[in-house]
């Protein structure tokens, strides 16, 4: 009786230990009464464009600097923004704290470019990339509780051959935007803490989750702990793990006493499970691990771990097996963090959203492009369900200088400290993409995904067929459908990186597959049917050849080509095309989607993307209807065309002749073994008569933390809340209480002009939760113009810590002159243009993109 006591107050005492604020800092969630301490440190930043002389100073006048909150972007951009109009150049942040406890460290999740980073004037680390994490620890600069501190950075995200990526910006094929674009926290630990293997750059450190002899029976989870005592006297510890369900069920508790100097000491636990609910991208389920460091009855330090107990094998010409099953085809996209208007600065609901997007769309695999993301989309894929190829930061580039070597290596070595508890991690890319570098490099890289990851179920190290090294050693290949087929096909398992592009040549960059939002209906069908084609040639091969990732789902923008990249699936708002609509039908929910508008200039043919067994189209109230068979391959479904269904002349007849306009309607009906399981439905606009709007929050709430934001979508409608999607309008938005518009006057974000129906905004919270209202009118109104629309939404409480001084604009007098702004001012000539984009093309060209 006693024990059941004792097991109820356990699980009883759970359910109230995870802390509200559910979001990883360094790897760990943080749990009620963890020892360590966590503040969000990212608002109140003090942030000047330019280089600053001596602006790391203690008693520097910043008091005329701008005040942001992190993630910041250095300088807003136009939703069109490529070919190098991005800034490109220093910039400085500094902010005013008060040290809250002892033992403090900074934890910049990233910061774009190299940096210096100073403590009370003193440089306190340069650091060279983008990507990964900067920690700065207080104790060494002699900073206690209640000291006053100013931290200063200096970001500087110009060219440099140097470091990883290291191409010139204007030859590459992403931006790297600028600023401290992600989060910013302040960890406070006891003089007992689990170590990190970040800060202390060892692989033996920190939290090590993994496993062993995995089946639907049983599963061994292995946790290996590394504490460091910074006393000058022994310590007796306990090192507790305890295992969660997701209902919050205590399932299995290990503990174990240690005796501890000055130093550090790891332990090694076992957990064994009977009968464990297994990872997978259709059932992702997630364990709570916690992990405490415990001396008596009081916890020094700790934090949970979200766990997913999954088997990963790649046997080659057998395919890819997940929990001893073979598994389906691997069929998703490349994703870069680009968003519009602000870069890179994106927060944690937009990766979470982004994420969801690509679930929806029925993906199961995202490769990173081409540097690993922000942790809490790694999160995100670890919760929703999707693996995830982690690429080392890199394209198109090659410095013989040992030092870059050296700095892609040690990235690698820190990509894989940082991921690897994550279950959504499938395969670590630790090579540099489309690039030609020395076998030496490629075996060093190889290795290293070995050495850090020594156990079973590692992920595998993935590369391009065509490089050095890869075909004679990598454990996944990067190739095409067909490569298998070839009487010198590769041993191990394929994969195709990238997917779906079809240019017409180089410099024009012309291609089926790439069309604006803005650019309607004709342009997106053409792209939806192209992807759709290039989609379903993934699922024509052997078992060897395991999937692809389309290239690339969100629009985004790009150093070395005017225009944007236009192939995503959605525009850099995350608004969709008719693509996301084809992609819906790779998840297992029954869709049926029109991708017609019937407007004057809708196509005759209505294309219905849907996975149902057959589609059922009907017009004018059922009056014509037909029905044709859905062809499936595998989970890909063949867009169904209706030929010559729409008529504009047909319709035209019912609604100005017989002046019965509500008849011109079609409907779309999935069925499934006989019976109708989903519907869409469409009519064509009538005459613009209001605004509507919405904010895209996906489920997931505004949070007040100064940092967050979402889009809100002012649509033109008609008088029954169709869509006018040839509206021309330029909507005015106006916004009250706790939030604000992102815009900084010279981006065009407000008025915005109406395309294909619709504008959007980026809307910021405050950090004080409660009522936003949002209206939308149009710029020029009218008796006949649009009626304008309300909205009000509510931002909910941040439940985490904040650390700053309040900090207020004034103008200064003294700082403006020491300011030296440098824009991207490369100039290059009509030939170094065109042997440029040649070098590109043929880079490309040698590692398949062209098929």
């Amino acid at each position: 009786m006693k024990k059941i006591i004792l097991l109820f107050v356990a699980i009883l005492s759970f359910t109230t230990c995870l802390a509200k604020n559910d979001t990883s800092v360094d790897g760990l969630f943080p749990i009620v009464s963890q020892g360590r301490q966590v503040w969000n440190f990212n608002p109140e930043w003090r942030f000047c464009l330019g280089d600053v002389a001596n602006a790391e100073s203690v008693n520097f006048n910043d008091s005329g600097w701008e005040v942001v909150s992190t993630p910041h972007c250095v300088k807003l951009e136009p939703a069109e923004a490529s070919g190098c109009r991005n800034y490109q150049g220093k910039a400085w942040y500094r902010k005013h704290f008060v040290v809250p406890a002892n033992r403090s460290e900074i934890y910049f999740e990233a910061i774009m470019g190299k940096q210096d980073v100073y403590i009370n004037g003193k440089l306190a680390t340069t650091h060279f990339g983008g990507y990964l994490p900067i920690i700065v620890d207080l104790d060494k600069f002699g900073l206690h509780k209640g000291d006053s501190c100013v931290v200063a950075v200096m970001a500087d995200n110009s060219d440099d051959k140097n470091y990883p990526p290291g191409k010139p910006q204007y030859a590459l094929d992403f931006a790297y935007h600028g600023g401290i674009y992600r989060d910013v926290w302040l960890i406070a630990k006891n003089d007992v803490f689990i170590t990190s293997p970040l800060a202390e750059d060892r692989r033996d450190v920190g939290i090590f989750v993994h496993y062993a002899n995995i089946s639907t029976h049983s599963a061994d989870v292995i946790i290996d702990v590394n504490v460091r005592n910074v006393s000058n006297k022994e310590r007796r510890l306990n090192i507790e793990n305890m295992l969660v369900d997701s209902c919050g069920k205590v399932i299995k508790r290990v503990h174990e006493g240690i005796v501890i100097p000055a130093g550090q000491k790891s332990v090694s636990q076992k957990i064994s499970l009977r009968n464990p609910k297994l990872w997978s991208p259709e059932s992702p389920y997630l364990y709570n691990l916690v992990t405490r460091v415990k001396e008596g009855s009081k916890t020094l330090d700790g934090g949970m771990t979200k766990i997913g107990i999954r088997s990963i094998e790649f046997r080659g010409k057998d395919g890819f097996w997940l929990n001893g099953k073979k598994y389906r085809k691997l069929i998703g996209g490349n994703r870069h963090q680009d968003f519009a208007y602000v870069g890179n600065a994106v927060p944690n609901s937009q990766q979470w959203r982004d994420v969801m997007r690509l679930k929806n769309c029925g993906f199961n695999i995202i490769r990173t492009a081409h540097y690993p993301q922000d942790p809490s989309f790694m999160d995100a894929c670890d919760e929703l369900g999707i693996f995830v190829i982690v690429a080392t930061p890199g394209w198109q580039f090659w410095n013989k200088d040992t030092l870059f070597e050296n700095r892609v290596l040690d990235n690698t070595r820190h990509i894989v400290r940082r991921d690897r508890n994550h279950p959504s991690v499938l395969m670590w890319e630790p090579i540099l993409n489309e690039t030609h570098y020395p076998l030496e490099f490629s075996l060093k890289s190889l290795q290293i995904t070995r050495d850090e990851y020594p156990y079973p179920y590692r992920p595998a190290a993935a590369a391009d067929l065509n490089s050095e090294g890869v075909r004679d050693h990598y454990d996944v290949v990067y190739g095409w459908p067909g490569d298998d087929l070839k009487p010198n096909s590769p041993r191990q398992c394929i994969f195709t990186r990238e997917f779906g592009e079809i240019v017409d040549d180089w410099y024009a960059h012309n291609c089926i597959n790439r069309a604006s939002r803005s650019w309607g209906e004709h342009p997106q069908l053409v792209q939806a049917l192209s992807l759709a084609k290039t989609t379903g040639e993934m699922f024509t091969s052997t078992s060897q050849f395991i999937g692809g990732a389309q290239w690339h789902p969100f629009d985004h923008q790009r150093g070395y080509h005017p225009d944007p990249y236009w192939g995503g699936d959605f525009d850099a708002f995350r608004q969709p095309k008719y693509a996301a609509a084809m992609y819906e039908t790779l998840g297992s929910k029954p869709v049926v989607n029109i991708a017609n508008e019937m407007t004057p200039f809708s196509d005759s043919d209505v294309v219905v993307f849907s996975n149902c067994d057959s589609v059922r189209l009907s017009l004018y109230d059922g009056e014509k209807s037909w029905i044709l068979p859905v062809v499936h391959n595998q989970q890909y479904s063949a867009p169904v065309i209706f030929k010559g269904a729409w008529n504009f002349f047909e319709a035209r007849n019912y609604s100005y002749v017989k002046k019965n306009w509500q008849k011109v309607n079609m409907v779309a009906q999935g069925i499934v073994d006989g019976k109708v399981v989903c519907t869409s439905r469409r009519m064509p606009s009538r005459r613009s008569t209001r605004l509507r709007l919405y904010a895209d929050t996906m489920g997931k709430p505004l949070v007040a933390d100064g940092s967050d934001f979402v889009v809100v979508v002012a649509e033109v409608t008609d008088d029954n809340g169709n869509v006018r999607r040839l509206a021309k309008e330029d909507v005015k938005f106006t916004v009250t209480g706790e939030g604000r518009i992102i815009d900084d006057g010279t981006i065009n974000a407000n008025p915005r002009a109406v395309e294909w129906g619709s504008a959007p905004i980026l809307l910021r919270s405050t950090r004080k939760a409660g009522k936003i209202h949002i209206r939308a009118e149009v710029q020029f109104p009218g008796t006949h113009a649009p009626t304008p629309a309300e909205l009000d939404i509510q931002s909910v409480p941040y439940e985490g810590s904040f650390c700053f001084i309040q900090q207020f604009n004034k103008k200064s007098s003294d700082n403006s002159s020491n300011i030296t702004e440098k824009h991207n001012g490369t100039v290059l000539s009509a030939k170094e243009k065109e042997k440029m984009l040649k070098e590109v093309e043929q880079q490309q060209a040698d590692f398949g993109i062209s098929k």
